[in-house]
């Protein structure tokens, strides 16, 4: 039998790796998934002995030179993808033929290499949705649970195009979300800039006044005089510490651990984090919704759903619904036990399970709050400005007491 490498994220939301056997790598996926683990990357097993060594470390240079040289696959890539393949199908080009299209045509090299893989598989018997599956990295798994969906039911053009929507909305929301962050990014830059042009170049200027005057300084000029001797002095020690601070910290939010932690003081941020997490709720209600509706179980749509989300702190909660319901427990008390959610989506969930009507409340729940998180992208400028208003103000009075006073007293004293 067939043995497979697998690397994932289990119910946790901690990295996995093994190898298991199955008659094919769709059985594989299946197997994983009812494991609890999402699989991110699944491969044949290389064989053993001096050539499988060989073939091993050509396979590790391919996948370095893929790495580093092959643009990811976006979320936009993936719309223009299933929109087209849904325009194909729905026109009645056959599906081998409407993937070779589409793959001739896309300009992204990995998600071409996807494609053709995709066709492969078809012509060795898989199905579209297992041929998918088989490209975790590239497909994300609520897409493939949806073309499963779409093909048992004799409906695949609906899913995709549902799919596509949804692509749609969430690639709208990331970009408002963007947008809204790249004015406090600007401005924190600039800040930071300031700083540096002030502590090289302006306060040395002053300090050659003063030392000639032989003036008795104030202790908060001694302060400033003192920080910009050091800066200028030690700058490149600061940007190796600096340097080192980065590495230590992203090599941190590499682990799984360090993931979760991340991502949930993220939505700790004052102002910010609430907007970040009013958009991943209105994402995972709507993508909830939108996979119920189509027909996906329960449990699977969950774990898409958990491993189509961006934030890994979340992405476990929503591990943790699956392996309550998966006990017997109902969907409104797992979602209350995680703390994810708020009073809202709790009582549209309590609702939606008493009227057998999760979708439609799920549907309301995700209009509600991406109106909500527009207006707050709208507004996010008028949160920001008192801040920055009052770190500039903070920065003048320092440089007006440590170096225009001493300035003023030196002019009062020769006159």
């Amino acid at each position: 039998m067939p043995r497979f490498e697998y690397r994932g994220r289990d119910r946790s939301g901690a990295e996995t790796s093994g190898v298991l056997d199955a008659a094919s790598e769709a059985a594989a996926i299946d197997e994983l998934f009812g494991r609890g683990v999402t699989p991110t990357t699944l491969r044949p097993a290389a064989a053993g002995g001096g050539g499988g060594a060989r073939g091993g470390g050509a396979q590790g240079m391919e996948a370095l030179r893929r790495r580093f040289l092959e643009r990811a696959v976006k979320i936009d890539d993936l719309l223009l993808f299933i929109r087209q393949l849904y325009a194909l199908i729905k026109a009645g080009v056959p599906i081998i033929r409407a993937l070779n299209g589409l793959a001739e045509n896309t300009r992204n090299v990995k998600l071409q290499r996807a494609i053709y893989e995709v066709v492969e598989r078809l012509e060795g018997g898989y199905s579209l949705g297992d041929a998918m599956a088989a490209s975790p990295d590239v497909f994300p798994g609520l897409l493939v649970a949806m073309v499963r969906v779409g093909e048992d039911s004799g409906r695949l053009e609906e899913s995709l195009l549902r799919m596509a929507a949804n692509l749609e909305q969430e690639h709208k929301t990331r970009m408002q979300v963007k947008q809204a962050l790249r004015y406090p990014k600007i401005v924190l830059a600039v800040i930071v800039l300031a700083i540096v042009v002030i502590n090289i170049y302006v306060i040395p200027a002053f300090t050659s006044v003063f030392e000639r005057f032989d003036a008795d300084l104030p202790l908060i000029t001694r302060g400033l005089i003192a920080t910009s001797n050091f800066t200028a002095e030690y700058w490149f020690v600061m940007l190796l510490s600096i340097g080192a601070v980065g590495v230590a910290v992203r090599t941190y939010i590499a682990t799984p651990d360090g993931r979760i932690r991340w991502d949930r003081g993220k939505l700790r941020i004052p102002v910010i984090g609430g907007i970040l997490l009013r958009a991943l709720l209105a994402r995972f209600a709507r993508t909830l919704s939108m996979a119920l509706r189509s027909g996906v179980p329960v449990l699977q749509a969950l774990s898409s759903v958990a491993a189509t989300t961006d934030n890994a702190h979340v992405s476990r909660g929503i591990e943790q619904m699956r392996e309550g319901i998966g006990s017997g427990e109902g969907l409104h008390q797992v979602a209350r036990e995680t703390g994810l959610f708020t009073a809202l989506v709790l009582q549209m969930l309590a609702v939606g399970e008493e009227t057998g009507q999760i979708s439609d409340m799920m549907d309301e729940v995700a209009e509600f709050y991406e109106r909500e998180v527009a207006a707050d992208l709208d507004s996010i400028s008028s949160y920001i400005e008192p801040v920055v208003v009052g770190f500039i103000g903070v920065l003048v009075l320092l440089l007006a007491l440590g170096i225009f006073m001493p300035m003023w007293q030196m002019g009062q004293a020769a006159l």
